[in-house]
């Protein structure tokens, strides 16, 4: 090593040092080290961009590095996800003040190799920049192979509405961070590191999903832009949640509110949520959660449009 900071070492001596963990995939005809990788896929490529800024998507107080890298690759590749694709590559575009520890850098380096092998996706390439803080931009490449994408603009009325993945713990964690605290562990880790289903999005397809969405930044927010684009209504059943313990917790410690504004509300969780055409074409390990509706695009819940902030994360 010639020092302890990323201006000390390199821009090329760390470009190597990140792609010395890529690992190629069936998919990759050419990856790193030349001015583009090349894919050969079997059908239509899915594509999604997701950018995380320091202190804005992650505080490298609550996150580790390698929390930021799995958490960057996770984000985006949840989006191909929600297509029902089957995602092959990811490219990272990283900006870093020069003053970055190596360290922090082989870090995040794990993360992403890390979470790329759970997702299946080879880092076929990105770039590199200075910046005034840390800025991570992922590209995921993904394959319909064969399938039309599915979209947010099928849902019909009388479909009903399932969820894959958790709801709620990365919001329940960020209550606790933002008070101070630490515990309980599991909603922390669960905000520095989302769960994607990673595989159930094509399986959803398969099943014959009309539509389906990511859950990123709130599911009444998420679930709202899928009503807008299929023209349809949505009415959530309360009593469908599962209200984990710690999400019980951490509502009253923070105030005794309702714990299933957790998960209506919070984003970062990325579940997904799909409508399908009956309630024998849900797949195994979804959880039904209401149905679809004819009417003006809303999302209810118990029938009443719910006295709750229905917007979700903007950024604006």
């Amino acid at each position: 090593m010639t020092g302890s900071s990323i201006g000390e070492l390199g821009e090329f001596a760390l470009i190597d040092r990140i792609t010395s963990r890529a690992v190629r995939a069936d998919a990759v005809q050419l990856g790193v080290g030349d001015d583009a990788a090349v894919l050969r896929l079997a059908g239509d490529l899915a594509v999604s961009t997701d950018t995380m800024v320091e202190d804005v998507h992650f505080r490298r107080a609550w996150s580790s590095a390698h929390d930021v890298g799995r958490k960057a690759v996770a984000a985006c590749v949840a989006d191909a996800e929600a297509m029902g694709a089957v995602p092959k590559a990811v490219v990272i575009s990283l900006a870093l003040p020069s003053t970055t520890d190596i360290e922090w850098v082989d870090g995040f380096a794990d993360g992403v190799a890390s979470e790329a092998e759970r997702a299946c996706v080879a880092l076929v390439g990105g770039d590199l920049t200075t910046a005034a803080v840390i800025v991570v931009t992922v590209t995921v490449l993904a394959d319909q192979d064969g399938r039309a994408p599915l979209t947010r603009a099928g849902a019909r009325a009388g479909d009903v509405v399932a969820m894959v993945g958790r709801l709620g713990w990365a919001a329940a964690g960020l209550a606790v961070l933002t008070r101070g605290f630490r515990s309980p562990a599991a909603v922390v880790t669960a905000h520095r590191v989302p769960e994607v289903p990673y595989g159930a999005g094509r399986i959803a397809a398969d099943a014959g999903a009309t539509a389906m969405i990511d859950i990123s930044d709130g599911l009444l927010a998420d679930l709202g832009h899928l009503c807008r684009a299929s023209a349809v209504a949505i009415d959530l059943d309360s009593s469908a949640f599962q209200i984990a313990e710690p999400q019980q917790a951490v509502a009253a410690a923070v105030g005794g509110g309702d714990p299933l504004v957790f998960q209506l509300t919070g984003g970062d969780d990325h579940a997904l949520v799909a409508t399908f055409p009956t309630l024998d074409a849900v797949p195994a390990g979804w959880t039904v959660l209401g149905r679809v509706l004819p009417g003006e695009p809303v999302v209810l819940l118990d029938g009443v449009e719910p006295e709750l902030d229905t917007q979700g994360w903007t950024h604006f």
